[in-house]
This record gives structure tokens, sequence and C-alpha cells, in this order.
């Protein structure tokens, strides 16, 4: 791959995409069919990016089901309220998470709302695929504010541990998710924890030099390796970027429409599950809180 800049890894990008799904708020950077298979654990990411109008066009998405798979979801610009439905309340910023572990099925898809007054609403959400020991396992959700996660240098540490910081999220061992901001000019080096050849990274904002010039909206995938990867902050502006690391998931995916699972036994069940949910669902009739949340049934 040619590129502008001056070659700082020795990891090279070997793929790169700007994703699909035109010009709307969200677009589609990976899916368990294309790049997922590649790195799974890692089997889904999507940016959104909404202003004015189309904040309240994202509102409008309708509750889905999922199995299998657990949901991460930062956010880069704006804020966002949660509301649990159990008494669980409050804001996500740059820097908080919400996670959810579908395991054997949810529904869901407005739990967090933004406020009357957001202007900019802009992140990511990642799909995981689980081990085979929590796939069908009782769902759980983690709604952590920026204040209450851990930072290693210029890094959120999302998922995972690094550099001495362990994340609270409740997620499978051997994964790594990063959300970063490095100032102009910036350069900083990630070593993957041993056993984590599986690496790429996907940017909000700025330029970033990773091998090669990668601009918002751009996903960068990493050779397969243990090797260190080097960022470095180029042009006048900050760069924000997610990044992912991890143990290869050892299992071949079994999709649903979805749901992602490590055997077709596991996905009959799943769906089944998540079959049932709906129906329970929709006899429970308007959940909606005072907030204007829709909390995940589980």
């Amino acid at each position: 791959m040619t590129s502008t800049s001056t070659a700082i890894n020795p990891r090279a990008i070997v793929h790169r995409t700007r994703g699909h799904g035109g010009a709307g708020p969200i677009i589609r950077l990976m899916s368990p069919s294309d790049l997922g298979e590649l790195l799974k654990p890692f089997v889904f990411l999507d940016i959104f990016d909404a202003q004015g109008p189309t904040i309240g066009a994202m509102a409008q998405m309708p509750l889905h089901p999922h199995s299998g798979i657990a949901t991460v979801t930062v956010f880069t610009k704006g804020r966002v309220r949660y509301d649990d439905g159990e008494g669980s309340t409050g804001t996500i910023t740059y820097g908080g998470v919400e996670w959810m572990r579908a395991g054997a099925g949810v529904w869901h898809g407005k739990e967090m709302s933004a406020p009357p007054d957001a202007t900019h609403i802009q992140g990511f959400q990642l799909w995981l695929a689980l081990p085979a020991e929590t796939e069908l396992a009782v769902p759980h959700s983690q709604y952590i504010e920026a204040g209450d996660m851990v930072q290693a240098g210029p890094a959120h540490v999302v998922i995972g541990r690094y550099d001495g910081a362990q994340s609270p999220v409740g997620a499978p061992d051997g994964i790594n998710y990063l959300l970063v901001t490095l100032r102009a000019g910036q350069r900083w080096t990630y070593q993957p924890p041993p056993g984590h050849t599986v690496a790429w990274v996907a940017v909000a904002a700025g330029t970033l030099d990773a091998d090669a010039l990668l601009k918002r909206g751009d996903m960068a995938v990493f050779a397969a390796g243990q090797g260190a990867i080097t960022f470095e902050a180029r042009g006048e502006d900050d760069a924000v970027f997610v990044l992912g690391s991890a143990v290869p998931h050892p299992h071949d995916l079994h999709l649903g429409y979805y749901s992602v699972h490590t055997s077709g036994q596991a996905l009959a069940i799943g769906e089944e599950r998540i079959r049932q949910l709906g129906e329970k669902m929709r006899a429970a009739g308007d959940r909606t809180t005072a907030s204007g949340t829709v909390p995940v049934f589980k």
C-alpha cells in the first residue's frame, strides 16, 4: 500500500475501508460477513455522526434483538442520557461507555437519548462475538460515566487492561478496546498484550499517521503479529480514534440477522429466545421512561 506518510510502523496496514451506508448519519465500517471474519472477536463497527435534525432521525431507530454478542457504544462528541428503568440514570460523554452483553437474548435500541439541546452526536458502536461459555449467558448491561473510566496515557481503556489500567467493564478476557485522543503533533505507541495478534483502528476526527494517513471515517486493519503500533496526529487538529486488539476468536461465526454465535445449535437457541422475548415485549406495552428512553428488554 502506498502512502504519503513516513513509515512509522513495523506492522503494515493490510486493509483500509470507509465502509458503506451512504450519506446518512450511520456508516457501517465492518460487518460479521466481511471484515468481522478477519478481525473476530471484533465483528461489527458503525461510526455515527448526527447533527441538527439527523439527531432526531437516529432516535427513530426501531427496537431490535440481539443474541450471542456484546455491544459497546462510545461517544466522541456530544452527550446522551441513559435510564435503565430501575433507578440508574446519568449521562454518557467522551470517555464513558455503554456495555451490553446480549448473551441469550435482548431487545434494545432506545436505552439512550440525546437531550433536547443536543447539536452534535458522534461515536462508535462495536459488536464483540462472545466466547462459547457466555454466548447464551444471562444478559447484562453497564452504563459507566467518563469520570469512572480509567486512562493509560492518552487512551481511555474502554475494554480490557493496558499499561496497568483495568477497565471496569465486565468483558471477556483477551480483548482491548481503547478510545484515544492525540494532540496535534503528538506521537504514541501501543504495544499489544501477548497473544493479541488482531489489531485495527478507526478514526473519528483529525488526521492520523499509522503507516498511512487516515482521516475521519477511515478504518484500517494491521497485519497479524505482536509488534507495537505507533500513531501520530498530523496537521493542526487533534486526532480522535478507537483502537482494538485481541486474541483471535477461535470459532467459526454462525450468523443470524442480528445474532452471532459459535455454532448452529447456539444460534438456533438464541434466535428462539429473542423470538419469545419479542412476544413478551409487545405484550408489555409502552415502557418509555420519563427521560424518553426505552430500557433494554431482557
